[in-house]
């Protein structure tokens, strides 16, 4: 896989909340320098990134409802509008992983498909949390995201009790096929352990060490 392929599934990531305005300047440098395919920062940041990556190919992308997915609907769904007028372009939701697994997959949908709505057009991944659900809960919210127009399943936020595997990975492409995307996220700090995750189905990867993994292959290439 050449590097370019690799850099462009990158969404470049900081979501820790001391994250300062410098530490965000320089994300965005370094993702143009690479060639990214996004930044993913928390919304309070989205102004500034769009100032920054104008006239680049790199994505703005922001999170919603995180990281634990339980705000209510109407505040995901104002996050979502306030965050695409700022000029966000792809928007990381969490879902509702308490009403998920109480059984109320009908709001879970719903929230699901009024964020795609209020995202206008604008690429919609859906955090599933899959360290917190068992295997039939994890088939049932990627099904559930496909059905309500979502464009990405995602497997983490990267705040909870695990990140992501390459079973989960697996099992998340075949639930949604090949026109979905599936973004692997959380704990992927090597080239070797994105490289696993590509080959078992994940289409981005979200990371905090994406500098780190582009450098990675290089060298292995270069031996």
């Amino acid at each position: 896989m050449e590097q370019q392929s690799v850099a462009s599934m990158i969404d470049h990531t900081l979501l820790k909340p001391e994250a300062t305005r410098k530490e965000i300047l320089t994300l965005c440098t370094e993702a143009k320098e690479y060639q990214f395919a996004s930044v993913c920062v928390n919304p309070v940041w989205v102004p500034l990134v769009v100032e920054m990556l104008k006239g680049s190919s790199v994505a703005v992308c922001t999170v919603i409802g995180f990281p634990l997915g339980a705000s209510t609907i109407d505040t995901k769904v104002a996050e979502t509008k306030e965050a695409v007028l700022n000029g966000a372009t792809e928007i990381d939701m969490v879902i509702n992983i308490g009403l998920l697994k109480s059984g109320d997959m009908e709001t879970v949908k719903k929230e699901i498909q009024e964020i795609v709505q209020a995202a206008q057009g604008k690429v919609v991944k859906v955090i599933i949390e899959t360290c917190l659900l068992t295997e039939k809960e994890k088939i049932t919210a990627c099904m559930i995201a496909k059905e309500a127009g979502a464009h990405f399943v995602k497997t983490s936020t990267g705040f909870s009790t695990g990140g992501a595997t390459v079973e989960d990975v697996a099992l998340m492409r075949k639930i949604v096929g090949e026109k979905m995307g599936v973004k692997a996220s959380g704990g992927i700090r090597t080239w070797d352990n994105a490289k696993t995750l590509i080959q078992a189905g994940a289409n981005r990867i979200g990371a905090s060490k994406g500098i780190q993994i582009v450098e990675e292959e290089n060298r292995k290439q270069e031996k």
